[in-house]
């Protein structure tokens, strides 16, 4: 559970980055519209252009990650269950080594 915690922590740390880099963003792009470098049409355009590639990048990042996620999951469950296998098998042998049946004693009156 520690490991998913981490992940989730790790991929919201992201979206953090992103938010704060796309606010930046614009602040950089008002700047040259107050400076008379960019028109502001111009810098909707470019923000929109920046905030959807943002978007498509975290998009492919947080795919990549589930996908690592679950090959880990995946290779860790597989080892669990190969061990389950070989307790179950060791299991077996010893119930089958111990219901062996036995010979009867003979009690001092020759009964069962």
């Amino acid at each position: 559970m520690a490991m998913l915690e981490t992940i989730k922590k790790t991929l919201l740390a992201g979206v953090g980055a992103a938010v704060i880099t796309k606010e930046k963003v614009q602040d950089a792009l008002e700047d040259y519209v107050r400076e008379g470098k960019l028109k502001a049409d111009d810098a909707r355009i470019i923000a929109d252009k920046i905030a959807e590639r943002g978007r498509r990048e975290f998009e492919e990042l947080s795919h990549q990650t589930s996908v690592k996620a679950a090959e880990l999951f995946n290779r860790h469950d597989t080892a669990v269950i190969a061990r389950v296998a070989a307790l179950e098998a060791r299991i077996a042998a010893l119930e089958a080594a111990t219901s062996a049946p036995i010979a009867p004693t003979q009690t001092r009156n020759s009964e069962p």
